[in-house]
């Protein structure tokens, strides 16, 4: 029995052996790069390309089944130049040979591919260079199917791709995408278990020479009967490199893509970049072609001004040191092709209320469009804080407002937008309506229309920046509005009230409001109405002149000095921003006075010589003696205004006023000589 027991120990012994006596004999003579011509040749049989293996050959049997391949390139689809569509330093792959020819197991060790270049192109007519490898796929052979025997099971230890460079190059859109620097690291992957994976690259997104890091951490599940594949705990990190370098990360539980139908479901989102955290619900879409999604989006409140400051963007001084503090937004938000539109925006800024949509372009021949609507904006809060030298128009030390030349030249853009009260330069408008259109370096902004001071406001304000020097131009009219109101908002002043009615077209040349006043040209008219001149009484002056010509005793002044006019009107032409009037009429209830006179707009100031006559029927609270009317009644009356817009001078002109009465009398005296 022992010695039975021996001779089939020796036997198994042998039997044991001899493969393994054969596999190393096999690997001893065998030298796989003798068959690199060969393995060549049927690769480029079977799909036309050159396959070129620069680098050795290595094989592996016992007790596993590796294959390392070194340097090599795969060529590119003909009519794609000469650059290979595929090529890597080192690849290696193992299986474990028992658990395969016991079990139908695929057991696979590390699969390692090193320095991976792979070039994905797309001619202008859509054609690609890698639609050839699926020419043949899914045909009919004729050829009986295998047998019904349980397909094999795969379990990966790892897959590990280092220093891959992946470039997709599209004409027919005119963009390149290329990733560099690719690393991916998965963990074991066995059928129906996740998969962990972290991954890293750099990006270059041309032409627009967007560059950045990106980084991912995720678990995968792949599905391969539902054909899907779930990322669970996906955390993305990344950079957009620039002048202020941008980080951004989002975080997604749950995202679904479906590999049969081609759609994704990201669900919830979380993102931030920079101190913005945002929060977005995307519905499902296509990612097959050009991803179209759309998503719901809030963005948590954060400050505008801490924003440009991280940006490197020279954040406005403004009148109130607390404007650009804090917004907040909610918005509809939908990618397609072409543009980037954002519906029912609703947006707390500072203290204003905004509701609307804006669509962002992703082309240069399509334009920015935008719908917005405030409640109540206090425009003032922006402004640039006053000096004491900011005294007003004209005022010394007044930084002068530029024309944003450059910006206008390089925009396209239509929108509008109503405001139910803004406040500015002490002004309020109410139920405001702006409407903006800029193109190939102009800028329009009409109708431009609101009601202010109780009364109306149109205008059609238009800068042409299509040359070197801007040229802005405004055809302006008001309709009602209240003048003692415009007064207090535009001169801090209380001392006139009434009605003004006017037109203003008017053209100027230059880089700054300041050059643009100083070559003004155009045509100005206005109408006062229905009002009072507080704190210059005109009656009284005209006989305290009369007294002090008569020698005698001037009379009581009447408070509050107050002057009522029923229409003062002028029309003028405007050069140099110089207006020149030369029909100033205004309608007292005791006088009419006409005359002549500038406007300087750049220094605000005005210069005016007039001359006033009594009417025979004069309306007065007080009634004048009967030698002063007589004496008014008879005398052309020369009057001045000069000084500020915002504060003029009156005055009669005493020595015309006795030279023209001395002349009368002399006539009167020889008249009645001559006649005896």
């Amino acid at each position: 029995m022992g010695r039975i027991l021996k001779y089939i120990l020796i036997v198994a012994g042998a039997l044991i052996a001899l493969p393994v006596i054969a596999a190393v004999l096999f690997m001893a003579l065998f030298d796989p790069n003798d068959f690199r011509d060969e393995v060549a040749e049927a690769v480029e049989v079977r799909t036309g390309r050159e396959l070129v293996i620069e680098g050795d050959l290595d094989v592996s049997l016992f007790p596993w089944l590796a294959i390392e391949v070194g340097q090599s390139r795969l060529g590119n689809a003909p009519g794609f130049g000469d650059e290979p569509f595929a090529s890597f330093d080192r690849a290696l792959l193992s299986v474990q040979v028992v658990p395969l020819l016991l079990r139908r197991e695929i057991s696979v060790g590390s699969v390692e591919l090193d320095a991976l270049s792979l070039n994905l192109q797309v001619k202008r007519d859509g054609t690609t260079n890698w639609q050839d490898f699926a020419a043949g796929e899914g045909e009919d052979t004729g050829e009986p199917a295998e047998d019904d025997a349980a397909p094999a099971t795969l379990d990966i230890a790892s897959i590990s791709v280092t220093n891959a460079n992946l470039r997709y190059d599209d004409a027919s859109a005119g963009q390149r995408y290329t990733l560099s620097d690719l690393n991916i690291q998965t963990g074991g992957i066995s059928p129906g278990e996740p998969v962990g994976l972290d991954a890293g690259f750099a990006f270059r997104v041309q032409p627009d020479e967007t560059t950045g890091t990106v980084e991912i951490d995720t678990t995968v599940d792949f599905d391969p009967d539902a054909e899907t594949v779930r990322f669970s705990g996906l955390a993305v990190d990344g950079t957009v490199d620039g002048a202020t370098p941008l980080r951004f990360g989002f975080e997604a539980p749950d995202v679904l893509l479906d590999t049969g139908d081609g759609t994704a479901d990201v669900g919830s989102l979380q993102a931030s970049v920079f101190d913005l955290d945002i929060r977005a619900e995307v519905e499902p879409f296509s990612y097959a072609d050009t991803p179209q999604p759309v998503a719901t989006i809030a963005i948590d409140a954060f400050s505008p001004r801490s924003l440009m400051q991280q940006l490197d963007v020279e954040v406005p001084e403004t009148a109130d040191p607390d404007a650009f503090g804090r917004l907040v937004l909610n918005a509809r938000a939908a990618v397609s092709p072409r543009n980037v539109r954002l519906t029912d925006i609703d947006i707390l800024f500072d203290d204003t209320k905004l509701t609307g949509s804006l669509t962002v372009p992703r082309n240069e021949r399509d334009s920015y469009e935008l719908e917005l609507r405030a409640d109540t904006i206090d425009l003032e809060r922006y402004m640039a804080p006053q000096t004491e030298d900011d005294v007003g128009p004209g005022a010394e030390g007044t930084v002068p407002v530029e024309i944003p030349a450059d910006l206008i030249r390089g925009l396209r853009a239509k929108g509008s937008l109503t405001v139910a009260e803004a406040t500015l330069g002490g002004m309020t408008f109410e139920n405001a309506e702006l409407v903006v259109n800029v193109a190939n370096g102009r800028l329009r902004m009409h109708p431009l229309r609101a009601t202010l001071f109780d009364g109306q406001y149109q205008g059609d304000v238009r800068i042409d920046a299509s040359g070197n020097v801007p040229v802005l131009s405004v055809n302006e009219r008001v309709e009602d509005v209240s003048l003692g109101s415009l007064a207090t908002a535009m001169y801090d002043r209380e001392n006139v009230t009434g009605l003004i009615n006017g037109s203003f077209e008017l053209e100027g040349r230059g880089n700054d409001m300041a050059e643009i006043q100083n070559t003004l040209a155009g045509t100005m008219s206005f109408v006062l109405s229905d009002g009072i001149w507080h704190g210059t009484d005109v009656w009284y002056q005209l006989r305290r002149a009369r007294a002090l010509f008569r020698r005698e005793t001037p009379p009581e002044p009447v408070l509050p000095a107050q002057t009522r006019f029923s229409e003062v009107s002028a029309t003028g032409v405007v050069t140099n921003g110089i207006m020149r009037n030369d029909d100033f009429v205004a309608l007292l209830p005791f006088m009419r006075v006409t005359g002549r006179g500038t406007v300087n707009f750049p220094q605000a100031t005005l210069d005016y010589q007039m001359s006033g006559r009594v009417l025979e029927k004069p309306e007065f609270a007080i009634e004048p003696t009967e030698g002063e009317l007589e004496d008014m009644t008879r005398a052309v009356i020369p009057i001045k205004i000069t000084g500020p817009l915002a504060d003029p001078e009156f005055g009669i002109d005493f020595g015309s006023l006795v030279r023209e009465r001395a002349k009368e009398e002399i006539r009167e005296r020889v008249i009645d000589r001559l006649l005896g």
